[in-house]
């Protein structure tokens, strides 16, 4: 991460309360992409004093304020990684609900070919796979 979060919250100028720090700090910690109740046992493990409203509630003030990513992958959960991540796209273990980080400059150049061919500049992307893991056959 490049300024961390705390910076950023500064930076925009948020009010940050010591739970919001907490919290900051945690997410600022995570190297996965953790819920809201995961961000919540993380804090508690830091501050008890810290609910799951208080959660909540600074997830989505970090997100409306551009520090956070919020992403579904289809398991009903809304999980979140700081917006000032490098890109990469993701593959969401469909067993597991393990979330793989990737970045291939194959499938890069070839999103933006397909832009160009369709007439656009390509600003961003989102790309998720979803998949299982191949079961290799036993010798």
């Amino acid at each position: 991460m490049s300024d961390g979060i705390m910076a950023r919250c500064e930076a925009k100028g948020l009010r940050m309360t010591e739970q919001r720090r907490v919290i900051a700090m945690v997410l600022q910690d995570t190297q996965d992409h953790p819920d809201v109740e995961e961000l919540y046992a993380r804090a508690q493990a830091v501050d008890s004093n810290i609910s799951i409203a208080t959660v909540y509630r600074t997830v989505k003030l970090f997100e409306e304020a551009g520090i956070l990513d919020k992403h579904e992958f289809g398991d009903g959960r809304a999980r979140y990684e700081p917006a000032d991540r490098d890109h990469h796209d993701h593959l969401i273990d469909l067993n597991t609900g393990e979330v793989i980080e990737f970045v291939d400059a194959e499938i890069e150049a070839l999103q933006e070919r397909i832009a160009a061919k369709l007439g656009y500049r390509l600003k961003g992307h989102r790309l998720e796979l979803y998949g299982v893991p191949i079961r290799k056959p036993k010798a």
